[in-house]
């Protein structure tokens, strides 16, 4: 037996499903300024420590580690965009995310690194740079300018 048609116009597919669709996206209302400027410092404290940890995961756990550490790291960076609602919010956590970088990639005086030169940490690294780039290009609300909303449509 066939469904309706109605039935079927409402199936999404799983990206859709989860991330939402382009429209509902630019639908969406954005939080009161004050409530973007509190969640634009709390990522980009979320970035350096999603950083930092993910440092260390993808290396304790050598295949699964790095899965674990770019999934936090997405998360992040796309979590940013949504409860924002703007560019900035993703582009935040991803500043945070290689301010961090900077400082666990330089060696210590004593001979310590934390960042080997292996595979794992520079697949975190070049892919977790790819997801802060998607993230930040995402279409929102957002005027040319990122961080201020566009006029209402």
């Amino acid at each position: 037996m066939t469904e309706p048609a109605t039935q079927q116009a409402r199936r999404r597919s799983v990206p859709a499903a989860v991330l939402g669709t382009r429209a509902e996206r630019l639908a969406e209302p954005q939080p009161p300024r004050i409530g973007r400027i509190a969640a634009y410092v709390l990522f980009f404290l979320l970035g350096i420590a999603v950083s930092v940890c993910g440092a260390f995961v993808q290396a304790l756990w050598p295949p699964v580690g790095v899965l674990l550490a770019l999934a936090a790291t997405g998360a992040t960076f796309y979590a940013g965009l949504r409860v924002t609602g703007t560019r900035l919010g993703a582009a935040l956590p991803a500043a945070g995310w290689f301010l961090a970088l900077l400082l666990v990639m330089v060696p210590r005086p004593e001979g310590d690194n934390v960042l080997w030169t292996n595979a794992t940490s520079l697949a975190w690294l070049f892919v977790g740079s790819i997801l802060g780039v998607i993230c930040a290009t995402l279409p929102t609300r957002t005027s040319w300018f990122p961080g201020v909303p566009g006029p209402p449509r």
